[in-house]
């Protein structure tokens, strides 16, 4: 019977229309994060237990590959809704 999830293929995804890799280990998800970004993935990764583990390594797997795309619709939602509050 065959593996249902093969270790030996790095995982994969969809960037601006292009396959990338994304990386699947604490070093290597680490060494592709911003290093303003790595104190906050020490962290959660630290505080992670045996049943959270793989959900905080699949949220900072994605944070490492970076997405222009994605984080300009983000800002756009950022500046729309700061517009929407008005002045504080």
């Amino acid at each position: 019977m065959a593996d249902v999830y093969r270790t030996d293929e790095p995982p994969r995804t969809l960037v601006g229309g292009v396959e990338v890799s994304v990386p699947n280990s604490i070093p290597a998800i680490r060494a592709a994060l911003p290093l303003r970004r790595r104190t906050e993935f020490d962290q959660d990764i630290n505080a992670a237990g045996v049943g959270e583990i793989h959900a905080v390594m699949r949220h900072w797997m994605l944070e490492a590959v970076p997405d222009p795309e994605a984080d300009a619709i983000l800002a756009r939602l950022a500046r729309d809704e700061a517009e929407r509050r008005g002045p504080a």
